[in-house]
């Protein structure tokens, strides 16, 4: 899918597939398409990027027609620019909390190039845009899609305030949240659960996509989905890598009569 069509999908609520892509091997874009992905997101939060690279990494996933989103590592609207100024079609911002926050990025993605104080007036309401400028920004930033972070429980709570016009999606973090709810990693907990389900009606009801990003446990990803979540981001092709070269040689060790050990952990980004 391009932005176009991801951005429709997720405001219809219909389902689409992602994963997080670390290496930068063209070989690996090259074979991509076999997964047959809607989209992949690149990590800048938790990953060392050579801004070369990643630019390179974006324009080809892009010819591909598999919609790349770049996590940035903070809320900043220099990084959000710069990841849709190298290509990013999407941008998602970690641990969102506040509408000032969310405007950051909307002031980025959605009205880029315009800074300043017109921009400020712009977000805050006290500057009218003219029609033509309304259309200029509209068409500069076609489809550029912004994505938040919900990770806690303040964000869960305010949610609905969060949603601005201009929010594409919501991806949840659901280790964050598990954390931040007093409950580590106790996904069924009635209280996690209780907080999984507001945030999916909240962003249902306001026509944004949602979903999370998770690498442990598929069947609780399905689960989710049943439970409305309409993004699945599943694992990283680091974290593919890794289990599947485990589990292979404990096949081959176990084969061979030797003493397995524990199975190794899951590479979580």
């Amino acid at each position: 899918m391009n932005r176009h069509e991801l951005k429709q999908a997720m405001a219809e609520g219909r389902r689409v597939y992602g994963t997080l892509i670390c290496s930068p091997s063209p070989q690996l874009a090259g074979q991509i398409h076999k997964a047959k992905l809607d989209f992949v997101m690149l990590d800048d939060e938790h990953m060392p990027t050579d801004p070369l690279t990643r630019g390179w990494m974006l324009r080809c996933y892009r010819a591909m027609g598999i919609a790349p989103i770049v996590r940035i590592g903070s809320c900043s609207y220099g990084e959000a620019f710069r990841a849709v100024e190298h290509g990013a079609e999407g941008v998602l911002a970690p641990y969102i909390e506040t509408v000032e926050e969310v405007r950051t990025l909307i002031a980025a993605v959605k009205y880029r190039p315009l800074k300043g104080e017109r921009l400020r007036g712009v977000l805050d309401g006290s500057i009218a845009l003219s029609p033509k400028e309304e259309e200029y920004f509209r068409r500069y930033n076609d489809g550029n899609l912004v994505i938040l972070n919900i990770e806690s429980r303040f964000a869960a709570e305010n949610l609905e305030a969060l949603l601005l016009p201009g929010v594409d999606a919501v991806f949840v973090g659901p280790h964050d949240l598990s954390i931040n709810l007093g409950r580590p990693e106790e996904y069924d907990h009635p209280l996690y659960l209780a907080y999984i389900d507001k945030i999916i009606a909240t962003c249902r009801a306001k026509g944004v996509g949602v979903g999370c990003h998770s690498a442990w446990d598929l069947a609780r990803q399905a689960e989710w989905a049943r439970r409305g979540m309409n993004i699945t981001m599943w694992n990283s092709d680091m974290g593919l890598f890794v289990r599947g070269i485990n589990e292979d040689f404990a096949w081959v060790r176990r084969e061979l009569g030797e003493d397995v050990g524990e199975a190794g952990g899951t590479v979580t980004i």
